[in-house]
């Protein structure tokens, strides 16, 4: 049975009935409890009445004429008889700001009636006593008069009495009350708001362990019958999901499956294709893997000739021997590959229905037997390099996404093929270079050496056929001299060409070179380093070390020095100072023999490579300084 109206409603309903059943017990409490005060009041006024009777009396009893000052008894008697007239009319009317309160019960009427005909008995005698005979009432008449006082009295007390056990039982229906209240709010609560939230806890945690079948009660139409149906709508929603949900899962799966086969795939090929291998290897350890991700039965890799205008089949795998002889070498616009040579994009051919595609002019794929042929280009900086071949045997489309990732491959192998093309192009500069400045430096040391040696003879030949051998024999030595100094430069060039960049430092290697100068010279070298810096790369260092040892070859050819000092100064660059005591030269006046500034045109030319700069200072007898600056931190910055 649904229970209707909103859950707010019925709380405030509840509320307020309880509120105005403890605002009437309350009431009716302070009622009570003013009558009770009141009443409370009337008993000490009208208990006040006998003490006044006893007093009157005694007055009375004063006014005879032995009495002292009987006048000003009368006096007191006069203001007693009318203060005991007001206490007796406040206890009939009553008095609200006192409070005092006299119950209007026939009892106490019928009381207040005898004291009324007692007291007009009584006042007279009262009154007559004033004039000094005394009071006429004998003492059983006064204590009757007491008697109906003690009478009203007990009237007033029984009436507390009543009104004190009514406001006992007041207060015991209130705490009934209060109990009763309590439990029907906890039974209440139970019904509205505990239960309710009890099965829609019960039904979350069912829907938590998987049980999407659990429906809730309806059994009202307030908020929590919102919260039901509204949990049961929730429920349906999930248990539909939930059943969908494993295909969607299963879905998910394939493709991260697909996108970690995808991500592997890339992996395996940048770590193939960062190796340090051939261009063949290259090529064949690419085309192995893509076989395996695209599931193809053969594939090719043909590279671009360097004119651009055919393909040569470089690798391939799966492929016929036939069909390799036939398609060797393809025109640039040929078949599908020329035509992806040309464009640059992807083609898919799918042969069917027993005819080739309208674009394919070459039938050697068909009648390999491959139903599905796939053409990629191989590409780098905007450049086709080639372009490599998938061959399926059955009929199949190459999706989007596929097609995406063969040619993100492809891209990635025409970096690595450009980047060994572009190392073995650094190695040809390179080597050529180095052949230039061996060619520089043969022509200018020892090819002007045998110049000399081939002047010498012609003149030896000739002071032979003259009759003075003085002359022959001077030539002779200075071919001699000659054929030393070029024993010399061969020797100081071979060691020049050989050396090495050393592992640590370049003050280990200075050392080195130092100590095989003073060798082969004997001329005594000494370094002095200082400072620090970082390490030099290899190809500076080495160019530093050539451009030390030509200014010690000049040391050795020109200055005639007997000591030879070497400075290394480290941070933040690099600084060498060669300086000896030979006998100098004017660096303002031109040569009178250009090859023996032949050095220091070399020397220049090696710094120039690495961003350095050498400065020459000499003067004639006073030696020469040769100063290699390397600013390795602003090299490193710019």
């Amino acid at each position: 049975m649904q229970q209707s109206g909103k859950l707010s409603a019925k709380l405030v309903g509840i509320q307020v009935f309880f509120l105005v059943v403890a605002l009437v017990s309350i009431g009716l409490t302070l009622l009570v409890s003013w009558r009770l005060e009141g009443s409370a009041a009337a008993i000490n006024d009208a208990g006040s009445l006998r003490m006044r009777t006893y007093r009157l009396a005694y007055l009375a009893q004063e006014t005879l004429p032995q009495a002292a000052e009987p006048a000003a008894t009368a006096l007191l008697i006069e203001a007693d008889i009318a203060a005991f007239e007001a206490v007796v009319a406040t206890l009939r009317t009553g008095d609200p700001a006192r409070p005092l309160f006299v119950p209007r019960t026939d009892a106490i009427a019928a009381q207040f009636a005898e004291l009324d005909r007692e007291w007009r008995f009584l006042r007279p005698a009262l009154e007559r006593s004033v004039t000094g005979g005394g009071l006429d009432v004998d003492r059983a008449r006064i204590e009757q008069f007491v008697a109906v006082v003690n009478t009203l009295v007990g009237t007033l007390e029984q009436d507390i009495a009543q009104a004190t056990s009514l406001l006992r039982t007041i207060q015991l229906a209130l705490v009934a009350l209060a109990i009763i209240g309590s439990v029907a709010l906890i039974y209440l609560s139970f019904l509205f708001i505990i239960r309710p939230v009890h099965q829609l806890d019960d039904g979350l945690q069912r829907m938590a362990k998987g049980d999407f079948d659990v429906r809730l009660p309806v059994e009202s139409q307030d908020e929590f019958g919102a919260l039901a149906t509204g949990f049961n709508h929730m429920a349906g929603q999930l248990q539909e999901s939930y059943r969908t949900l494993e295909r969607r899962v299963a879905e998910k799966t394939r493709s991260l499956e697909r996108q970690n086969t995808r991500l592997a795939t890339l992996y395996d090929m940048t770590a193939l294709l960062n190796a340090p291998s051939t261009q063949e290897e290259l090529c064949r350890g690419f085309l192995r893997r893509l076989l395996v991700v695209a599931g193809a039965d053969a594939g090719a890799v043909r590279l671009m000739s360097p004119d651009g205008a055919t393909l040569h089949l470089f690798v391939e795998d799966g492929l016929a021997a036939a069909f390799h002889d036939k398609e060797h070498c393809i025109a640039r616009g040929e078949c599908a590959c020329g035509e992806v040579a040309a464009r640059g994009a992807t083609v898919v051919h799918v042969f069917s229905a027993g005819r080739s595609p309208g674009s394919v002019t070459l039938p050697h794929c068909r009648e390999a037997g491959f139903a599905t042929v796939a053409a990629l280009p191989i590409a780098a900086q905007q450049q086709v390099l080639g372009i490599f071949n998938l061959f399926y045997r059955e009929a199949r489309e190459v999706p989007a996404e596929e097609r995406h990732l063969y040619e993100s491959l492809g891209q990635n192998l025409g970096v690595a093929i450009e980047s060994l093309r572009l190392v073995s192009r650094e190695r040809e500069l390179a080597i050529a270079e180095e052949r230039n400045l061996l060619a520089q430096e043969l022509h200018d040391s020892i090819a002007q050496s045998l110049a000399f040696l081939n002047l010498q003879t012609q003149m030896l030949r000739k002071a032979l056929a003259a009759p003075d051998p003085g002359e022959a024999k001077r030539v002779l030595d200075e071919i001699q001299a000659g054929v030393q100094e070029s024993y010399a430069d061969v020797r100081e060039l071979l060691v020049h060409f050989r050396t090495r960049v050393a592992d640590g430092d370049v003050e280990l290697g200075v050392r080195t070179l130092l100590t095989r100068f003073e060798h082969q010279t004997g001329i005594a070298a000494e370094l002095r380093a200082t400072g620090s810096a970082a390490p030099l790369a290899p190809d500076d260092q080495l160019q530093v070390m050539h451009i030390l040892q030509e200014a010690l070859s000049n040391v050795r050819k020109h200055s005639g020095a007997s000591k030879v000092e070497v400075d290394l100064a480290r941070g933040p660059g690099y600084s060498f100072a060669v300086r000896d005591d030979g006998r100098g030269f004017d660096p303002t006046r031109p040569p009178d023999d250009a090859a023996d500034h032949v050095g220091l045109r070399i020397m220049h030319e090696r710094a120039a490579r690495i961003g350095a700069r050498v400065d020459v200072r000499s003067q004639p007898g006073r030696g020469t300084e040769v100063r290699l600056r390397l600013p390795v931190a602003q090299r490193e910055a710019a």
